[in-house]
């Protein structure tokens, strides 16, 4: 790695606005954002020129898998993908690894897997499955950034998915930690029903998996978990917002004062389900990617602060499990992988549209740090702030290709396609540790506690 004392730019994006700067850095914090030629002299100084100087992006949504599921994806590789895509925070979520973090003790598990590993940091989220209500408080103690339950089964028998029973158990206990609770919010009910008119349905067919997992069973988990939440005063997040038919119960509940947050993915607003090929099961998620004018419409609830963010949901797996041989949506692993791609898939769909740098770094670097509760170390260029930094180029395009992705496989809906922006390196805490498809010294992201430095 190499320790850099100032990074300087014409386009410095802060909370004021872009703006020519110069970023003095000391102790891995940013001590001044200074005029854009007050810089110090005998000391490292990296000069960006016109490319873009960015908060390092906060990803809060990242299935890393190790350990039990290494060969997935494992904390070195996928912390590769983060660096090189600009990502310099992330959490893991609960559940693809073995043991899945449902108690302390798996949580310390994790965390030894990680140790060495990772080239940005890295926090955790703990998981809620039914009968582990007595665990929370110990896993919220062990540091923690909150919790995740899904509503429907997972895809991996060792995380199990719980109803409203399980979650009048747990969300008191949530609530008296002031602890975050993240949902994958669809109900079983509607998809069984929509499957079982199914059966004799094509199972190649992209249009035959999107019947399957109908708008109305988002739209009712929604529903309940407003509901939970008001009445247990607790916070909520629903992740991976998919469907357009839920955007106006948040806006109501948020108005409401119901303490409820929503994210929604790079794949729902760049894809639409009319141009996925059937067979192309490397486009299968759940919930899935749904029609063009729902897409237009989660752009809008996230130009009007409805949808919070925008982080990955990376769920990789080996191609094999992704079933591309006979193509079947149905047996084929549910996940997109795309940690590395996350800036330039974002970027080149703000093209045309109403939005700036400002909003960019609001939804993929601000926005996510507040939901973790890191506001005040991650997610801005200010003083005070942690110097965690990418340094990319707008106006540089690039066709997605297999060798310079870092994800333990190389299988996204990405390839081939061309993409705008490019990264050109990162820095962590003020040392740079990624310049332009090189990686510089050893892994030295810090792993993550909620509450500590």
């Amino acid at each position: 790695m190499k320790t850099i004392h100032a990074i300087r730019s014409k386009r410095v994006v802060t909370p004021d606005g872009v703006q020519p700067a110069t970023l003095h850095i000391r102790n891995g914090v940013i001590e001044a954002v200074a005029s854009y030629d007050d810089v110090p002299s005998g000391k490292h100084v990296y000069d960006a020129g016109a490319s873009v100087v960015m908060p390092g992006l906060v990803d809060t949504h990242v299935h890393i898998n190790e350990p039990g599921r290494t060969d997935w994806e494992g904390f070195e590789t996928a912390t590769r993908a983060a660096a090189a895509g600009g990502v310099t925070t992330l959490i893991d979520m609960p559940l693809n690894s073995i043991p899945a973090t449902t108690t302390a003790a798996a949580l310390e598990t994790k965390r030894g897997a990680a140790r060495k590993k990772c080239w940005v940091n890295v926090g955790f989220w703990g998981g809620v499955v039914p009968g582990n209500a007595g665990e929370l408080r110990a896993i919220h103690r062990a540091g923690a950034f909150g919790f995740k339950c899904f509503l429907v089964p997972s895809g991996v028998p060792e995380f199990a998915h719980v109803d409203e029973e399980d979650l009048r158990v747990a969300l008191p206990k949530l609530a008296a930690l002031d602890a975050l609770l993240l949902v994958h919010a669809e109900l079983p009910g509607r998809i069984e029903e929509e499957t079982a008119k199914l059966a004799k349905a094509d199972p190649r067919k992209y249009k035959t998996w999107l019947r399957s997992r109908p708008p109305g069973a988002e739209t009712k988990a929604v529903e309940m978990m407003i509901r939970l939440a008001r009445e247990f005063k607790a916070r909520v997040h629903i992740v991976h917002l998919s469907s357009e038919l839920s955007v106006p119960l948040i806006r109501r509940a948020k108005k409401e004062g119901v303490r409820i947050t929503a994210e929604t993915c790079p794949h729902y607003l760049f894809f639409a389900s009319g141009s996925i090929a059937d067979g192309h099961t490397q486009f299968k998620c759940a919930p899935p990617i749904r029609d063009l004018q729902n897409n237009k419409k989660l752009w809008t609830a996230l130009g009007k602060n409805t949808i919070d963010f925008v982080v990955s949901d990376h769920s990789p797996s080996p191609p094999e499990l992704k079933c591309l041989d006979m193509g079947d949506f149905f047996k084929a692993w549910g996940g997109i992988s795309s940690l590395q791609l996350g800036l330039p898939v974002m970027w080149t769909k703000l093209g045309g549209r109403n939005y700036s740098l400002k909003h960019l770094v609001r939804w993929m670097c601000s926005g996510p740090a507040r939901l973790a509760g890191l506001e005040k170390q991650k997610g801005a260029i200010a003083i005070g702030y942690d110097a965690d930094i990418v340094v990319w180029t707008p106006e540089k395009r690039f066709v997605v290709r297999t060798k310079p992705i870092q994800h333990r496989h190389k299988l996204t809906p990405y390839l081939n396609m061309q993409l705008r922006a490019a990264v050109e390196a990162t820095f962590l805490r003020g040392e740079m540790i990624y310049d332009r498809g090189r990686f510089l010294g050893t892994p030295q992201g810090a792993l993550l506690r909620r509450g500590e430095r």
